[in-house]
């Protein structure tokens, strides 16, 4: 079968691969029928994200239930399916409190499409794909949404949510500021949660890389668009949201979280030795989190906004690409694209 391969920054490729198997009764054959690039994928294809490959791809996306194990028994042949990008069972202490990121049954951080990080299982932009205990797994697409603008519900819009929606217990109270990067959509879901919670004042500011591109989608999804760093107050928000990878952007958005307030770190800092100004955090009783999402615990909350039509997260997607123009549309500028077959 075909799956997309990485294979060194600027190089992606079509290989003939095996097709996986049933290999035990709570296992499903999914096909992939929509696919969206994650903002890992962008950073690897531009070499900002430091994975050797060769390695499958894809990892957020919708597909069609092809084959059913013995034992699966709420998932069914020809159901549509929303799969999560990390694979957890379910049904061990970890995943049954929530921490599904961090299932006790598999290898750590196992996920799809990021085989040196996340093991080998495969990926999305492929004809077919094994998922262990199917009926936790995956989440029926529910009647009258339309799969392009819930592909990336495995991981990037559930990304998104969880920046904003655990921290917002009083919208009229909450002020958002979103420190953004180069990233092409979860610093955009942020901001669409948090407007979809009801949160009046959603403000967004990229420091040195700003472009009216970007603001423009940022705008689109309810910004508030800030080009001044200067009008920044010190404590100025009750929740702040770096997605940047940029020290200094995550001191901009320490520095403008309120006492007592949370500051959401949703980037990843590919070094241990980042400084922290813990002095100045404590006085003011700042909050830092971090840590990979718990995917599949989140998908529900996430998806009933969208049901409600609350949420559009169709709105960030950049350009939807027919499945056998992945390989160019991937190594073109860094975009957020659903594939579609």
């Amino acid at each position: 079968m075909d799956q997309l391969f990485f294979v060194e920054p600027g190089r992606v490729e079509w290989r003939d691969i095996p097709k996986p198997e049933l290999l035990q009764g709570q296992d499903a054959l999914v096909r992939p029928l929509v696919v969206a690039t994650c903002d890992i994928d962008t950073g690897l294809v531009q070499g900002r994200v430091p994975f050797p490959g060769p390695f499958p791809l894809g990892h957020e996306g919708v597909g069609e239930v092809i084959e059913i194990g013995s034992d699966v028994a709420d998932i069914a042949v020809g159901q549509r399916v929303i799969i999560p990008f990390q694979v957890s069972c379910g049904q061990c202490s970890r995943c049954t409190r929530g921490l599904t990121a961090s299932c006790e049954r598999v290898n750590p951080g196992a996920m799809y499409g990021l085989e040196p990080f996340g093991g080998p299982w495969g990926g999305f932009l492929s004809d077919l794909v094994r998922v262990p205990w199917a009926d936790h797994m995956l989440v029926p697409l529910p009647d009258g949404i339309d799969p392009v603008a819930v592909a990336s519900l495995s991981d990037n819009i559930v990304d998104g949510w969880r920046t904003v929606a655990p921290f917002v217990t009083e919208p009229a109270a909450t002020s958002v500021l979103i420190v953004a990067g180069v990233f092409p959509s979860i610093q955009y879901y942020s901001v669409a949660v948090a407007k979809a919670l009801g949160v009046a004042q959603v403000d967004y500011i990229e420091l040195g890389v700003g472009n009216d591109r970007h603001y423009a989608k940022a705008a689109s999804v309810g910004a508030n668009i800030i080009t001044d760093p200067d009008t920044v107050g010190g404590g100025s928000y009750t929740l702040t949201v770096c997605s940047s990878s940029d020290v200094d952007a995550l001191h901009f958005a320490l520095r403008a979280t309120e006492p007592d307030g949370t500051c959401c770190v949703n980037t990843i800092f590919f070094r241990d030795d980042v400084p922290l100004p813990m002095f100045a955090m404590y006085t003011r009783g700042v909050r830092v989190v971090t840590g990979r999402v718990n995917a599949r615990a989140a998908m529900p909350a996430a998806l009933d906004l969208i049901v409600q039509g609350a949420l559009h997260p169709e709105v960030v997607t950049d350009a939807i690409v027919e499945w056998s123009d992945a390989a160019d549309a991937l190594v073109a500028e860094p975009r957020k694209l659903v594939f579609r077959r």
